[in-house]
């Protein structure tokens, strides 16, 4: 092919076409990357524009060139420098197009495709790998075919700089070594919950150099895979979520195993986030120097609330503990505190002035409410603890010394709350006074004491007071009216006082057939 006159370039059709072809190129390149990136969320950076802005102005350049040159560069001939310029820029432009392919292939393959193949992301290490071998393999073509480099003498040549290389950075290639095994392993994938070098962390990335994990505390570890692969790794991720954890806590020599581990048991299971399926177990696990040491075996799934469970269940234990008169001894010693006789008379002399205001107790003569002030069992108990349960059966009833309660009723799976309770309000007299199961769940909105009245305590009581059943008969006629909803009726007063007598004359009978009146 001929070469033009330079005069004659800038009228040759060819050149017009490329000349106005190259801006239509340019913002339409730009404006499919914007649109990749803002619906596609293609990771394209500033290689792409330098992509883009290179063919705008490869495209007319080399279309110049070979118009006023000449496709063909003679054999033998001197290379000017318009062609060692239009090559250079030719190569440049074969790489930054590699860089922008690599850019489509994270987002459509490694990102999209291989989450939908494989139901997770792809690790980035991995694709770390994949770029870099497609990019040197592109450059070394590209050195190769378009600039005429020796790849054999270079790979030689490299070969023994790597050697030299390896040698100074034996712990950086260690550490990438054992990144590549873990991948190709897979002990664990980024969210996994792992325990390794006494942490309890998240699997966040894992890179050339390290794996990072993340603590409950959001305190970031960055581990070397040299010392994760020649570690031992418990993964609580896999195969599922699902795994469990053991606590362990020491209880006095004097309580009954039996005792303990269904004290430990109830306090785990009060607990919301730990699994019931499958069940709390407790066990038995050493007979220690200061206490014997039990082991609460509990499941759970989103290991991000460990530090959360075990907190809620060590609270309930000491709760339970407490109620229950038991003692957690101190490591090696054993503590007794004995209780200052003046709380002892405040707390008697509380009680004594609660009885005295309950109508429910009113038939009572002093000696009554004496004797039955010497039977009290005040129980303490945590915010958020249930004192008694819907469904459940019990021979107790309570009244609140302190604290504020919540009563709520389930219908169909969905739980109402009917009212609160304070200082003063008794609740559960329905189950102590006629066997019935309890109606209502009450739970401590705050720390609550609580006086417990059981039914070996009020029996004597009832029997030696005829008028005492009466009296607890009318009380729980009108809750019940209440609750059924007939005093809301407004209806008449005879109506009401008719039905008052009928409750109370059938609960009436119900309580003398259980008292054996």
């Amino acid at each position: 092919m001929m070469p033009l006159a330079s005069g004659a370039i800038f009228q040759n059709p060819a050149v017009i076409a490329a000349l106005a072809a190259a801006p239509v190129v340019c913002l339409t390149g730009l404006a499919l990357g914007s649109w990749l990136n803002r619906r596609h969320q293609v990771p394209f950076g500033i290689a792409y524009r330098w992509f883009i802005l290179a063919l705008t102005v490869y495209a007319p350049l080399k279309t110049i060139h070979v118009i006023e040159h000449g496709a063909d560069h003679a054999v033998g001939a001197p290379e000017e420098w318009h062609d060692t310029g239009i090559r250079h820029f030719g190569s440049a432009l074969i790489i930054l197009g590699i860089l922008t392919a690599l850019a489509l292939i994270r987002r459509y393959f490694w990102e999209l495709w291989f989450r939908r193949a494989y139901g997770t992301t792809a690790p980035k290490l991995l694709q770390q790998v994949f770029g870099f071998a497609v990019f040197g393999t592109g450059t070394l073509m590209v050195m190769s075919m378009r600039h005429g480099v020796q790849v054999d003498a270079f790979l030689a040549g490299s070969g023994i700089a790597a050697v030299v290389l390896g040698f100074a950075m034996q712990e950086t290639l260690a550490n990438i070594v054992s990144g590549i095994a873990l991948q190709i392993g897979k002990p664990f994938k980024t969210g996994d919950w792992l325990i390794v070098t006494d942490h309890r962390a998240e699997v966040v990335e894992v890179n050339w150099r390290s794996t990072r994990l993340r603590t409950n505390d959001d305190v970031y570890l960055d581990i070397p895979n040299k010392t994760i692969v020649t570690s031992t790794i418990i993964n609580l991720s896999f195969p599922t979520k699902t795994h469990a954890n053991r606590l362990r806590i020491g209880f006095d020599y004097s309580t009954p195993p039996n005792t303990v581990r269904d004290l430990l048991k109830r306090a785990a299971e009060a607990v919301p986030l730990i699994l019931k399926n499958p069940p709390v177990k407790v066990f038995l696990r050493d007979f220690a120097d200061s206490a014997i040491t039990y082991e609460i075996k509990y499941s759970l799934e989103d290991e991000s609330r460990f530090n959360d469970i075990e907190d809620a269940i060590r609270t309930n234990i000491w709760y339970e503990a407490k109620r229950a008169g038991i003692t957690i001894p101190f490591p090696q010693r054993v503590i007794h505190i004995k209780r200052d006789k003046a709380d002892d008379s405040r707390d008697r002399s509380k009680l004594r002035d609660l009885i005295e205001s309950l109508d429910l107790f009113s038939p009572l003569s002093n000696e009554q409410r004496a004797r039955l002030l010497e039977d009290a069992s005040v129980l303490h108990f945590g915010r958020g603890e249930s004192i008694i349960k819907q469904g459940s059966l019990g021979c107790s009833m309570f009244i609140v010394v302190s604290g504020e309660l919540e009563a709520s009723v389930s219908r169909d799976g969905i739980e109402t709350c009917v009212g609160t309770l304070s200082t003063g309000d008794a609740f559960g007299e329905m189950c102590l006074l006629t066997g019935e199961a309890r109606t209502a769940t009450v739970r401590a909105l705050t720390d609550s004491f609580v006086w417990e009245i059981r039914r070996d305590s009020i029996q004597p009581l009832v029997q030696q007071s005829p008028e005492l059943a009466a009296r607890m008969s009318e009380l729980l006629a009108r809750r019940k009216m209440h609750n059924d909803d007939v005093l809301a009726a407004q209806a008449p007063a005879h109506v009401i006082q008719e039905k008052t007598t009928e409750y109370a004359s059938g609960l009436l009978r119900k309580i003398r057939s259980l008292f054996e009146i």
